[in-house]
């Protein structure tokens, strides 16, 4: 549990301002409160946020660097973690924060829950707030679970007797109550995040603000805490949650926003955030070895070999569904009769997905003089799961299939991403129905 897991209680509340302002009757830290967020029933208001970090180029650790340099300046360099970020979250609204790793997402959640102050901007809080940065901190390991629970519980704004009255709900949904006098210190760190879960949904706030807390226990309890997670949300209460969980994302928020370089570059529906950040994540995809295109054999060489989306553009990631294109520049150095080329699509453990090949004919015969150049092209809709795919390249003569004129392994990669999981290397779009009739026994 946070050491910043107390409720800051009040009506509305400004966490961060560029100008220092007194508080008003109702705010809490700097800044009054307004009842504008209350009256248009926003429970998060941010509104240009910025936040700077400034880290020392180099690091002087040791006494006699200090003496060898006395007067040495440090220098520093300036970390962009946040930039003029503004957006509202409604009450009663889950609300996901989702970006690569140092996109700001953390950052975010610290300067809302007071524990970072905005270097320019503001943030307003109508209600009392309860964050949830990592589970576990706070807990004195020299204690035991129960004296824990009531401490914790303090800590999140109860009062001691309505901590202790809420101590055996705690150890039930903990299954720890075998447990609850032992020390923390003999616990095994699954049972110390399943206390530290069970004691943060006890929380009695207006918003929750929780970073990756999700994948808790083992396969059981993560259905306990999913189930909880579905009572908050069907509940009405403003839940804002940092992860990178693009399904808890689709399945539990109502809208989310996505981080990039501290810039927010997208907002909204938490299906089409979560599909964004897939892309994003993914948008370097596979880079092949140098001169992985440049094969040649006496009689054919492999000039270039791309995938490109309809638009004719190159791609290194794909979405599932999405009808691709995969392209292949050739020149002859020899005459070839009977020529043949196939592309074969190969998953990460080099598992044969497609093969697709054709003979070549021009309609004037089968072919193909010296010193020509040739374009291969196979359009698909990709109906391949996600994951990491290679394009293996290879040219020969009809009918003869052991001695390829031309293979190229691994002459193309790419990375394939979307929502629809399957155990299988394909996704294909199907219907599925299951009915059902009297049986036997029945008549």
């Amino acid at each position: 549990m946070s050491r910043r897991a107390g409720a800051a209680r009040g009506s509305v509340s400004a966490v961060a301002t560029k100008t220092r302002r007194e508080a008003g009757p109702g705010g809490a830290g700097v800044g009054g409160g307004s009842s504008d967020a209350s009256a248009r029933s926003v429970a998060i208001e941010v509104r240009n946020v910025d936040k700077v970090f400034r880290l020392p180029t180099q690091r002087i650790t040791r006494l006699k660097e200090r003496l060898v340099r006395p007067f040495a300046r440090q220098e520093y360099r300036r970390l962009e973690a946040l930039q003029d970020v503004s957006f509202d979250i409604e009450r009663g609204e889950f609300f996901g924060i989702v970006g690569r790793n140092g996109s700001g997402k953390s950052t975010l959640l610290k300067i809302m829950a007071s524990i970072y102050k905005a270097d320019a901007g503001q943030v307003r809080m109508a209600g009392s707030v309860a964050p949830f940065i990592e589970l576990g901190v706070g807990f004195d390991m020299e204690l035991s679970a129960r004296e824990n629970v009531v401490l914790n519980g303090v800590m999140m704004g109860l009062s001691p007797a309505e901590a202790r009255r809420r101590l055996d709900a705690v150890l039930e949904f903990a299954e720890l109550e075998e447990f609850d006098e032992a020390k923390l210190k003999n616990y095994s760190s699954g049972m110390l995040v399943r206390l530290a879960f069970s004691v943060m949904i006890q929380a009695d706030t207006d918003i929750l603000l929780i970073d990756e807390v999700l994948a808790v226990g083992d396969a059981a309890f993560q259905q306990k805490c999913a189930d909880v997670f579905h009572e908050m949300r069907e509940g009405g209460k403003t839940v804002v949650l940092v992860t990178h969980d693009m399904s808890a994302v689709e399945r539990y928020c109502h809208r989310a926003l996505l981080l990039h370089k501290g810039e927010l570059i997208q907002i909204g529906d938490a299906s089409e955030v979560a599909k964004r950040y897939l892309q994003l994540n993914f948008e370097q995809g596979f880079q092949p070895a140098e001169g992985a295109a440049e094969h040649a054999s006496e009689e054919v060489g492999l000039l270039d070999l791309w995938l490109e989306g309809s638009d004719g553009e190159r791609l290194t990631n794909v979405e599932q569904g999405q009808r691709v294109r995969i392209r292949a520049e050739l020149e002859t150095k020899q005459e070839l009769d009977d020529a043949r080329f196939g592309f074969v699509v190969a998953n990460a453990d080099d598992v044969y997905v497609h093969e697709f090949s054709a003979p070549f004919s021009d309609g004037g015969g089968d072919r193909l003089a010296a010193g020509r150049r040739v374009s291969v092209s196979v359009e698909m809709s990709n109906q391949l799961a996600p994951g990491r795919y290679f394009v293996h390249f290879g040219a020969g003569r009809t009918g003869v299939k052991d001695y390829p004129t031309l293979w190229v392994p691994l002459a193309l990669g790419f990375v394939v991403f979307g929502d629809e999981q399957t155990l299988g290397v394909v996704a294909p779009e199907h219907s599925f129905e299951i009915t059902t009739e009297q049986g036997d026994a029945e008549r």
